[in-house]
C-alpha cells in the first residue's frame, strides 16, 4: 500500500513540475523577440533528444533482460531529470535583477 502511495505522490509532483516547465516556457514565447526564438529552438530540440535517449534507455534495459517496470523507470529518470534541469534554467531566468520572479509567472 505504501509503495502505491510513494507512486502516486510521484506522479503528482511530476505533473505540477511538468506544468510549472511548460508554463515558464509559454511566457517566454509570449514575450517574444530574440529569446522566444531561442527557446522555441531549445523546446524543440531537447523533447527530441529527450524521447531520444528515453528510448535508447528504455531499449537498452529490455535487451538486457530486465523487466518492463524496471526499463520504465529508467526510461523515466532521464525524462524527470532533463524536466527538472529546465526547471531550474527557467526559473533562474525569469528572475529580476532584484531576485524576485516576473509577476507574469
Amino acid at each position: 500500500m505504501l509503495e502505491l502511495l510513494n507512486t502516486w505522490l510521484e506522479s503528482m509532483r511530476f505533473t505540477c513540475e511538468l506544468q510549472a516547465v511548460i508554463s515558464m516556457g509559454l511566457v517566454q514565447l509570449a514575450q517574444g523577440g530574440p529569446r522566444a526564438a531561442a527557446e522555441a529552438n531549445r523546446m524543440i530540440t531537447e523533447k527530441i533528444a529527450a524521447f531520444a535517449d528515453a528510448e535508447e534507455t528504455l531499449v537498452s534495459a529490455l535487451a538486457h533482460g530486465e523487466g518492463f517496470l524496471i526499463a520504465a523507470e529508467r526510461s523515466y529518470t532521464s525524462v524527470r531529470q532533463r524536466v527538472r534541469a529546465n526547471s531550474h534554467r527557467l526559473l533562474s531566468a525569469a528572475r529580476l535583477p532584484a531576485g524576485r520572479l516576473l509577476e507574469s509567472l
